[in-house]
């Protein structure tokens, strides 16, 4: 008689025994497993993103720093005397008083001013001008030089008229570095494409 009973439960005690295996099997990695918060890995993620972001724009600020006082350094060594067109008496003479008024407007006028401005430095230099206040003029003053020099005067072209400053220096790229009037409303020295440079002239 126990036997009968024992071997009619048995099936239902095996099925129990399985099924408790079963939820300790599940229960134990599950409980393994580690917790994380919600939002913790975002934090986390967003963390680490801003330092690089930041450390980028460190090395990116560093790098550009150190790029442009290379180009200024390079600018200013093409300054010695000896450079440039007649001896290095006469360019040093015309880029330093064209950069006594970096920043100014020294001739009074509020546009088409930069023919203007480079007359006057050449007169105060002394040399004589084109008497024009034309850019353009300056293409058939004194006598042509086939690239960049410094204390060259630099002839160009832009949309509506013409422009000219005075080379102060030249980039690693062989762009000038020019000292003119009316660039931004002000005497300014700045990088142009050599591109656009269609003449370069020195005072005979």
């Amino acid at each position: 008689m126990f036997q009968l009973v024992a071997l009619r439960w048995l099936p239902r005690i095996l099925a129990l025994a399985v099924c408790f295996l079963a939820v300790v099997a599940f229960a134990i990695p599950a409980s393994a497993r580690p917790y994380y918060r919600a939002g913790h890995y975002a934090h986390v993620h967003y963390k680490h993103h801003h330092h690089v972001h930041r450390h980028y724009r460190h090395h990116r600020y560093r790098y550009t720093r150190r790029f442009h006082a290379r180009e200024w350094r390079d600018a200013n060594a093409a300054l010695t005397p000896g450079t440039g067109f007649s001896g290095g008496g006469l360019v040093s003479n015309v880029v330093a008083e064209a950069r006594r008024y970096i920043g100014g407007n020294p001739t009074g006028r509020s546009r088409l001013w930069c023919a203007r401005f480079m007359n006057m430095v050449l007169k105060r230099a002394g040399h004589p001008g084109t008497g024009s206040d034309m850019a353009r003029s300056f293409a058939h003053y004194g006598r042509r030089v086939s690239g960049p020099q410094v204390g060259a005067i630099a002839v160009m072209g832009r949309r509506g008229g013409g422009h000219v400053g005075v080379v102060s220096g030249i980039d690693r790229r062989g762009n000038p570095i020019i000292v003119s009037g009316n660039h931004g409303h002000r005497v300014a020295e700045s990088v142009y494409p050599r591109g656009r440079i269609y003449a370069y002239v020195v005072p005979n």
